[in-house]
């Protein structure tokens, strides 16, 4: 099966720090998102906050594989070369994940007057322990800021395809630099402001899941362009790929496809369009500035 290139091949393994940054705001689990913000898949495919301590709770007994802690550099030592991550969906993850603190450590002091530091980094397979409370593969890919880390369980790929969305290199990167958007989120201190327990279309719930969506449209914007840039030149065909997939995790996709109804006083991350919207906001801007939806005017 032939691969579509997206990182150079001839990148040699990028140096970054895997294990989490500590600090942020770390919330209790027991009550919903509005106690517990845990951003990730249960969510994004239209989940019910109130059900989250059933998944995520630490009082809940998980079993399963054992997980692949961020602390573990020996999980990507496969991953040498840009060529690895253009053929291996963990590397993908790695090489991802150093192009998003490529771009973001340069573009958030320029932007936001703010210093960029790197998220933990884990992957695992059937269950692991955040300082958000448990998680397991159903939860997908989620960003903890209780420990400044985001993990993900690579079966989400094989999900999203459920859903309509793209397994496509770029689409895939499409769903870190997701993640990646709620750590600028709490550096900033938007990832706050969300608040899941009061859904709708103009929720600040939406307005957080759109706002990441518009920062991964930016490092899209930057990843081919930066000093020693990781990707290579991104194509037409990878654009669509990232907005297919951001339409496939539509609150009304997610609904007409589970339900058969569109409910949205329940949107909890925004339309099919406006999510694509979002992307292409950041994505032919570059700016910050085009991601304010909270109207804080405090971007360059």
């Amino acid at each position: 099966m032939l691969t579509l290139m997206t990182f150079r091949g001839d990148l040699n393994r990028p140096t970054r720090n895997i294990s989490g940054g500590g600090g942020g705001v770390k919330l209790a689990a027991g009550g919903g998102i509005g106690t517990l913000v845990l951003v990730g898949l249960f969510l994004l495919m239209g989940g019910n906050p109130a059900d989250l301590d059933q998944i995520l709770g630490s009082n809940q007994q998980q079993s399963g594989p054992a997980e692949v802690d961020s602390g573990d550099t020996s999980t990507f030592d496969h991953c040498q070369t840009g060529a690895d991550a253009n053929t291996f969906d963990d590397c993908r993850l790695w090489f991802t994940a150093a192009s998003l603190d490529q771009v973001w450590s340069s573009q958030l002091p320029q932007q936001a007057q703010l210093k960029y530091t790197e998220p933990g980094l884990t992957l695992f397979k059937g269950a692991t322990q955040t300082a958000c409370g448990a998680a397991s593969s159903a939860t997908g890919p989620f960003y903890c800021p209780g420990d400044r880390t985001a993990y993900f369980d690579t079966s989400f790929f094989d999900q999203l395809k459920q859903l309509g969305g793209k397994d496509a290199p770029f689409a895939q990167e499409y769903i870190v630099a997701h993640e990646f958007g709620h750590h600028i989120q709490n550096i900033e201190g938007t990832l706050g402001l969300s608040d899941y327990n009061n859904p709708g279309a103009d929720s600040a719930a939406v307005k957080v899941e759109l706002q990441a969506d518009c920062y991964a449209g930016i490092w899209a914007h930057y990843a081919d362009k930066e000093q020693d840039a990781f990707l290579e030149t991104v194509s037409e065909a990878q654009v669509y790929d990232a907005v297919t997939t951001a339409r496939a995790v539509g609150d009304d996709n997610i609904q007409q496809r589970t339900s058969g109804k569109v409910r949205p006083d329940m949107f909890t991350h925004g339309s099919s369009e406006q999510r694509q919207q979002a992307f292409l906001a950041g994505y032919t801007s570059g700016k910050m500035s085009s991601c304010d939806f909270f109207n804080r005017g405090v971007y360059n």
